[in-house]
């Protein structure tokens, strides 16, 4: 066995790898990039490597880095986790040439396998059914286009070199075929420096089934049961559960022998998963789509049902070992579903709905605990959560024994937790797994796209803004009247109260906005802790803020913001109307960030007079594009006094390996263009201008 194991990763795998480790008894080496010097993985590890600036290919992505940080910390075996280089070929191959052991497959299986093309030929001559789409590798434009109009609409581009739902794209119009692969070639070289793609029939309705394979290197191979990843959300699964509420056990055995066919058909060793497209309406009828040559993100599911650590035996095969069970030893009890929490901010645009990358830092964290409750993070308070990696901060699994309680303990999961200082999907997430097509287990991979407007609310509840406002309002309060017995007497004319001489007290103003909606002023007559509040135009309430303490277990203080200890946030109630509601902030944050059942708001103050004055996008209105997020500027497909049409695709930003066209909103001319290829740019930031065409901005306005 091995007595040092550099893990090649970050973020939650990074940690989890390491919590194995130490149950072994092995000893952790982590690596870090500039942006990740205080991050969890580094405190955690034994021992930790710096190996470059924060651009990936210049740390997580060299090769010639990781080798020399296991030559100087004496390790003998690398963990590559998921992502970056675990499923790079060439770095399985230039780890066992230096002398490492590299805990996956051989170079050989990952070659083979990261091939779609290649992967298909080879499991559908060992029996394996497979999806109807393109052969041969290497089809340029025109050639792919040709093979999408023979399988006929809608098809599913798909690049050779990767997976993760990046670079995939569903084309139903003909018409847009030649966009959607310039698009998906863009995403794939940018994700796996490989713009190869290939074209596959799309099955309408359907379930995304993998199933979790385990190999030794002795000839042994085992089947731990299916995952359903139909939960998804631009190819990119979100939620998770095991088993899987379509199979039967005949239809589970059936499957299960498929894939451990494809796993012998490669000479797959370690830990790896085979995924299936499963038509909903005949489970018998599934297709594998490809094999990931790795551990799976969703692997805990599979954990929690089996009572394997798959990260343990990845290390146990790596090292030689013979699997302890055989496929008569696998029993699955009871049922695990994972949510992903992400750095997302979810804006609503009609009927649908746009999920853009998120950053800022994690100015408080609250993780859920309990029975049935897992969750692996890479999390801490004071985290900086930038746009240089991918958004995935976090995972929350939850185990009972059936589905109903599985689901159950998760939504409760969410609720309790609390990730403020940035956009998260944690309270879309909840939201989801109370949508009955989930309760009931009618699952699709289009079910979120469907669902997604109803699950993301419209508008900020008042109960926000008056929390936000409350805590303001007593920071215009001394502290002797804050702490003043309900009995003791104050100098009126020192409290920011509105009390005056001889007549009612008067209204103070707060103006405040939450980003993405517009700014409300919320007015408070008296003190926080006995106070009448109009939010916007609306009748005066009742409302107070109760004594509040640290969100961890304890007794409340009579403070409104009494601290949490280490980064966790304060509990906040405020009675509103007549009723009680409870709030998570960050200690001393006065509201700035307020936390509850999953969602966030960030609650800003607001100037109205320097509002009218500032900003190019406040000038223009409508006129202006800005950027709906952190990222760069990856594509510019027009100029300055262009003539372009509404709708027409005019720049590309790209953050977290995600892409997000900006289009023109009406047809006119570019009258600015503030950015170029490589621009990095803020959210709000103005990218372009178009002034209208007079007669169809009329119409517009007239719609």
């Amino acid at each position: 066995m091995f007595e040092t194991v550099l893990v090649a990763n970050r973020g939650e795998i990074a940690v989890r790898v390491i919590r194995t480790l130490r149950a072994m008894g092995i000893r952790s080496v982590a690596v870090f990039s500039d942006a990740d010097a205080d991050a969890r993985h580094v405190r955690e590890a034994d021992t930790a490597v710096r190996i470059g600036p924060a651009a990936a290919s210049e740390s997580y992505l060299s090769v010639p880095r990781l080798l020399a940080a296991a030559e100087r910390t004496g390790a003998r075996a690398v963990h590559p986790g998921y992502g970056f280089l675990a499923e790079n070929a060439a770095f399985a191959r230039a780890c066992t040439d230096a002398g490492l052991a590299f805990i996956g497959p051989p170079a050989s299986a990952i070659e083979l396998m990261g091939d779609k093309i290649r992967a298909k030929e080879t499991v559908r001559k060992a029996g394996v059914p497979v999806v109807p789409g393109s052969s041969g590798s290497g089809l340029n434009d025109a050639e792919l286009a040709a093979a999408a109009r023979e399988i006929g609409m809608p098809v599913l581009l798909k690049p050779s070199a990767g997976g993760g739902g990046k670079g995939m794209r569903l084309v139903r119009d003909e018409a847009l075929l030649a966009d959607e692969i310039a698009a998906a070639r863009r995403e794939a070289r940018g994700s796996f420096g490989d713009d190869t793609l290939l074209v596959e029939r799309w099955i309408d309705s359907p379930r995304h089934i993998e199933i979790q394979v385990m190999a030794d290197g002795h000839g042994q191979v085992v089947h731990l049961g299916e995952r359903e990843c139909s939960l998804q959300r631009r190819h990119q699964k979100i939620i998770e559960e095991a088993p899987s509420p379509l199979l039967d056990a005949a239809t589970r055995e059936a499957m299960g022998a498929a894939a451990v066919q494809a796993a012998r058909s490669c000479g797959y060793t370690g830990a790896g998963t085979v995924e299936f497209i499963v038509p909903g309406h005949d489970p018998s009828a599934y297709y594998f789509m490809e094999m990931n040559t790795r551990l799976q993100v969703e692997h805990p599911v599979t954990e929690l049902v089996t009572g394997l650590d798959l990260v343990e035996w990845q290390v146990r095969v790596a090292a030689g070992e013979h699997l302890a069970y055989g496929q008569q030893d696998i029993r699955l009890t009871g049922h695990a579903v994972e949510a992903r929490i992400c750095a997302e901010t979810a804006r609503a645009a009609g009927d649908r709905v746009d999920f853009l990358p998120s950053a800022g830092t994690v100015r408080a964290l609250h993780e859920p605990a309990g029975e049935g409750v897992r969750v692996d993070s890479g999390l801490n308070a004071g985290t900086e959560v930038g746009t240089s990696y991918d958004p995935m901060l976090a995972k929350v699994i939850a185990h009972g024994p059936d589905r109903a309680t599985a689901l159950r303990r998760l939504r409760g999961a969410l609720a309790g937790t609390a990730v403020l200082g940035l956009d998260t999907n944690t309270g879309f997430l909840r939201r989801l797994l109370d949508h009955p097509d989930v309760v009931s287990g009618a699952l699709d991979t289009g079910l979120v796209d469907r669902a997604a407007a109803s699950l993301v609310p419209t508008g900020v509840p008042d109960e926000v803004y008056a929390t936000a406002a409350l805590l303001r309002h007593s920071a215009l309060q001394p502290e002797g009247l804050r702490n003043a017995p309900a009995t003791g007497w104050t100098d009126p004319f020192s409290a920011g109260s509105g009390w005056r001489l001889g007549g009612e007290p008067a209204w103070t103003a707060h103006h405040l906005r939450v980003p993405g909606h517009d700014p409300v002023a919320v007015r408070v007559r008296g003190t926080a802790a006995a106070a009448e509040v109009r939010i916007g135009d609306g009748e005066a309430v009742p409302a107070r803020l109760l004594p509040s303490g640290p969100a961890t277990d304890g007794p409340a203080t009579d403070g409104p913001s009494a601290g949490g200890p280490d980064g966790a946030p304060v509990r906040l109630r405020l009675e509103w109307n007549g009723v009680t509601h409870t709030f998570l902030a960050p200690s001393g944050g006065a509201g700035q960030w307020l936390g509850r059942d999953g969602d966030g708001w960030q609650v800003q103050d607001h100037d109205p007079v320097a509002a009218a004055l500032s900003g190019a996008a406040g000038a223009h209105g409508m006129d202006a594009l800005t950027a709906p997020m952190p990222g760069t500027v990856t594509v510019v497909k027009a100029a300055v006094g262009d003539e372009v049409v509404a709708g027409q695709s005019l720049l590309v930003v790209e953050a977290m390996k995600m892409e997000h066209v900006i289009s023109a909103p009406h047809a006119g001319t570019v009258a600015q263009l503030d950015v170029t290829p490589g621009s990095t740019v803020a959210m709000d930031q103005v990218l372009a201008v178009v002034d209208p065409h007079e007669e169809p901005r009329e119409e517009e306005a007239a719609r």
